[in-house]
This record gives structure tokens, sequence and C-alpha cells, in this order.
């Protein structure tokens, strides 16, 4: 079995500027399938148009000498008409669902490529529902234009062969079929615009549905918690109903120019009959030939239907296109610069503004009293924004981090931040995202991350299947089955972000023994305030409000520390603990009222 593939291709910038481009560098992605496919649609239509010509010569020569060779002839003629069209047709439909096949996949694994390695930038872009709206709908309009692509063409010859024949036999009636059909086109072409307009609504409003949708039941959990169900159904019943006065207002437009694709041509023909049966009874053209232009007047009117419907999916495909052009045009936050390889081991990573400083082999946290101050610094640290953090150098071996081969880079300095992303799948697929792990050290990542009772609840173990991000798991659940996957990957250098802020205080406190002794010979970097991960490091870099480390030293040294640098880190580390205390008097005074209720 033969299984087509779909090319490596990637746009450069120029091709992306704008939908006519687009479509053009797409379509010399597939040339010859193109090439082929018009070929084959160009004799479908030109062997259909030559049954009304066989027809009216068999008749002409039947009243005028009966039943001869020559109507036999033309019989003959028909019949091998007949067969190539069909042949044709088939083979060429074939042609014409590979374009659309092509088109519409390319472009879908273009938006995949895009969304997989842009990340953030796409989320800060652009909203959920309007890229897999793209994906779902705009990548296969464009296909429908690819597939139509043939019939324009077959259409388009057909309408100038025919033309021309015409013109030759009778100038009047030619005249009325050569200028008649394009003033059909012309009058359906005003409504196009409008339609298009209707279009873009339409696409927008859908988009914004998606989005809500997605948002709503990612955040299920939370809304049933605060009791905002009601709201965001409501407003998704006024997003809905959005939606489907859009899709009404198109549908109107689009029964409007249904309508007169039918009713305008009908007319033509029976302008063109009355004319043509006139120039008959006037001895002006044969009978024949009456039938002739009759056959062709109607047969015209579906290579017509053709041309328009060719404006009616370039249109809708233009709409599709910009959409997609927007996803693919998002920029990079880190593009593949570098080319410095491998990442050698054994080095310090440093970020030079604020002073932060990973070294080998090192388990070190950073503290600062605004957690997003310490976070930003940690992120940065890991190369994920060039152009935000183009004035904040951080360096590997002395060399900045975008001079490495990106790929390497990320094998060699991973990033877990503190909200975590559970991919739908196994449990085993989800931790193991480099492949190869064997079952033993899965566990005991696991077991390090204290995430074994996520593995008691689940029936298949690490067969189960995980809904997406997670869902059946709670918060704290999530972000230890975070904190295992993080693990797995062995990174030399790995960041954590509040890696336990939604465990309890006896977890956070084995997690932060475990995790010292796993990493043991390679660099950890923590961000955490918590006196129950603090106390395992090697090293505390404090950090001033400026995001600058005034100081480094032991828990127990910066305990003792009478200088600024210890007041500094005992505030901050006295402010986790006494939110940990008010949440256990909540908790305990949460407990107290409800066993008075009972």
């Amino acid at each position: 079995m033969n299984v087509w593939k779909i090319p490596v291709v990637t746009p450069n910038d120029k091709v992306l500027a704008s939908p006519l481009r687009y479509v053009m560098w797409l379509a010399s992605k597939q040339a010859g399938v193109l090439f082929f496919a018009i070929l084959l649609g160009i004799i479908a239509f030109v062997a259909q148009a030559t049954t009304p010509f066989a027809i009216g010569r068999a008749l002409d020569s039947g009243l005028e000498n009966g039943l001869t060779k020559d109507v036999l002839m033309w019989a003959g003629v028909l019949l091998a008409a007949g067969v190539v069209q069909v042949s044709a047709a088939a083979l060429g439909h074939r042609f014409d669902v590979l374009s659309w096949v092509r088109a519409a996949l390319t472009t879908s694994r273009l938006i995949s490529d895009t969304v997989s390695t842009r990340g953030d930038a796409i989320r800060e872009e652009l909203p959920t529902g309007e890229v897999v709206s793209s994906v779902t709908s705009d990548a296969h309009r464009l296909g429908d234009l690819y597939f139509q692509t043939a019939r324009f063409m077959g259409s388009l010859a057909t309408y100038v062969v025919v033309g021309v024949f015409m013109l030759n036999t009778s100038v009047k009636l030619g005249l009325i079929i050569a200028l008649g059909l394009p003033t059909v086109a012309v009058i359906l072409g005003f409504l196009i615009k409008p339609l298009q307009k209707r279009q873009e609504h339409q696409r927008e409003v859908t988009g914004r549905l998606t989005s809500l949708g997605s948002d709503t039941v990612t955040g299920l959990r939370i809304l049933r918690g605060i009791g905002g169900e009601a709201v965001f159904t409501q407003r998704y019943k006024e997003q809905s109903q959005k939606v489907r006065d859009a899709g009404v207002s198109v549908a109107n437009m689009q029964a409007n120019m249904d309508g007169l694709q039918v009713l305008l041509p009908g007319i033509f023909v029976a302008v063109v009959m009355w004319v043509g049966a006139q120039a008959a009874v006037a001895g002006e053209i044969t009978a024949g030939q009456l039938v002739t232009f009759y056959g062709y007047a109607a047969f015209l009117t579906w290579p017509m239907y053709n041309l328009i419907q060719m404006v009616q999916i370039a249109t809708r495909a233009k709409v599709g296109v910009i959409r997609v052009l927007k996803v693919l045009s998002v920029k990079n936050h880190t593009p593949d610069t570098g080319s410095i390889t491998p990442v050698a081991s054994g080095g310090s990573l440093i970020d030079e503004v604020s002073g932060t400083t990973l070294e080998n082999g090192r388990y070190v946290a950073l503290v600062a009293a605004d957690p997003d101050v310490s976070a930003l610094i940690a992120t940065r640290m890991a190369r994920f924004n060039d152009a935000a953090e183009s004035d904040t150098r951080v360096t590997y071996n002395g060399i900045l981090l975008k001079d490495y081969v990106k790929d390497d880079l990320r094998r060699s300095i991973v990033l877990a931040e503190s909200t975590p992303h559970i991919f739908a799948g196994t449990l085993r697929a989800g931790l193991d995202t480099r492949g190869g792990t064997d079952d033993s050290t899965i566990l005991n990542a696991l077991h390090v991350a204290d995430a074994h009772d996520v593995l008691e609840s689940l029936p298949h173990g690490l067969d189960s299947e995980l809904p997406e991000k997670g869902r059946s798991l709670s918060g704290g659940q999530r972000q230890r089955v975070a904190l295992a996957r993080a693990l797995l990957t062995e990174a030399e250098h790995l960041i954590l972000i509040e890696p336990t802020s939604a465990v309890d205080a006896h977890t956070e406190a084995r997690i932060g023994a475990q995790l010292r002794q796993y990493r043991a010979g390679k660099s950890t970097l923590v961000v955490t305030a918590s006196p129950l991960v603090l106390e395992h490091m090697d090293a505390i870099e404090v950090l001033d409000n400026d995001g600058k480390v005034i100081g480094t030293g032991t828990h127990s040294e910066l305990m003792s520390d009478m200088s600024t640098v210890g007041r500094t880190y005992r505030a901050i580390v006295a402010r986790e603990v006494g939110d940990e205390d008010t949440d256990a008097r909540e908790l305990h005074t949460l407990g107290t009222e409800q066993e008075v209720s009972h």
C-alpha cells in the first residue's frame, strides 16, 4: 500500500506576506499534480462539449440523406466523446482529491509546526479558538480552492472553444452566448463582496465561541468551586446565538446567490432558444444547428456555474488564508540562530544582570520578596524570549545562550514552570517525554516527586489514560507529575519554579530532601520561599526588590545572619511560614464548623 507523505516545506517571509503569494507557493509545491488535474479537466469538458456538436451534425445529415454512414460516424464520435469524458473525469477526480489533500494537510502541518515551535508567542497573539479553527476549517477551505482549479480551467477553456465555434456559425447567437453568460456572472459577482464580509464575521464569532468553550471546559473545576457555572453558561449561550445569527446571515446571502445561479442562466437559455428558433424559421441556420445552439446554451450553464463556484470558493479561501497567515506569521521568541554545539558540560549558568549563578553540580535556591521577580530571572536563564531578554545577558561557560544550537541547549537546560501542563495520553507517555526510559526509572522519579498516590489512584498504573490537561488529577497531583516529568529529562541544568506550591507541608519536606539526593552531581535551581525546601540547599541566593543578588548562604547561615541580607531572607521566609500557619488555621476552623454543623 502506497502512502503519500506530506512534503517537508517551510515558506519564507515573502510567501507569508499576502494570501495570493501563499496560494501560489503552495501550488508550486504540487505543480505536477495540478498540471495533470487541469489537463484532464480540460479534456473532460472539451469531450463533453463535443456532444451537442455531434448531435447537431448527425441530425442535419439524417434529415438530408437519411440513415447513412455519416450518421453512424457522428454516433461513433458521440460514443467516443462519452468514453473520453468519463475516463478523463474519473482519473482527473483522483488528481483533484490529491491536490486538495496536499494543500489542506500541508497547511495543517505548517500550523501544527508553528504551534509546537512558537509556544508562548502563539498564546500571546492569538486565542486558542483561532488556531483550532485554522486547522479544522481554514485549511480545508484552502484545499477546496485547488480541488476546484481543474474544473475552473476546464470550464474556461470550453467556454472559449464553444464561443469561437458559435461565432463562426451565427454571429448573432454567438454574441448572445459569448456576452450573455459573462453578464450573468457579473451580476452574481456583485453579491460576492457582501458575502465575503458576512463570512469573515461568521469566522470571527465562531473562533470566539471555540475559545470560550475551550476556556470553560478547562476551568470547569474552578468555575464549580466559585459558583460561576451559570455565568459562563450564559456567556456561551449569548456567543452561540451570535454564531447562529452570523450563520443565518451567510445562509441568506448564499441562498440568494444559489437561486440566481439557476434563474439567470435559465432566462438566458430561453432567450437563446427564442432567437435561435426565429433564425431557423428564417432559414439562417439549420435544424441541426438550432439543436447544437440549444445544447451549447444549456451546456455552458454548467461551466458558468463552475466559474461562479470558483469565485465563491476563492472568496472563502481568501478569508481562511488570511487567518492561516496570522498563525504562520507568528515569530518564534527564540529562533534557532546558534551554531555552537554541543553544549559543553561542567560550566556555570550565569544571569549577568541579577548576578544569579548556577554552578556545576550545585543545588541552589533563588529567593525574592516578589516571587514574580525570581521567576522572571529563572525563566530567562532557560532562554524563552530573546526580544524581551535582549538587555539581560545570560551565559553558559561564558557564551550567550542564543549562540548555542537550540536543540542542544534544550537538552542541557530544562525549565519546569509553576503552572504545570499535563498532556492527554497515558501516564507513561506523559512522563517519558524523551523516550526510552524503563519503568524502574519512571517509578523512581514518581517516588522522588512523592507522586505514588497518583499511580495508585489510576486503574492501569503507568498505562492509564489521562484526559486533556490532566483534569482528573488534583492541582497538587498535577504539580508532582510535572515535577517527575522534569526529573526524567535528566537535564544537566534543571530550573524549577515553585515546584511544591500546591502540596502540603509534609509532602513538601519529603520532596525537598529527596530532590537533593536525586539530583546529586547535576545542577538544580529552585525558585521557592519554603523553608522546608530551602533547608536542603547547597546555597540560597537572595534577591532585592530590583532583582539583584544581595547575598548568598545556606538556610542556617542566613537565618542567623544579622546583616541586611539575613533580615531580608528571614522576612521572606517568615511570611511564607505565616501564610502556611494561616492556611492551617483556616482549615482547622473549617473543620470545626463542619463538626458543629453535623
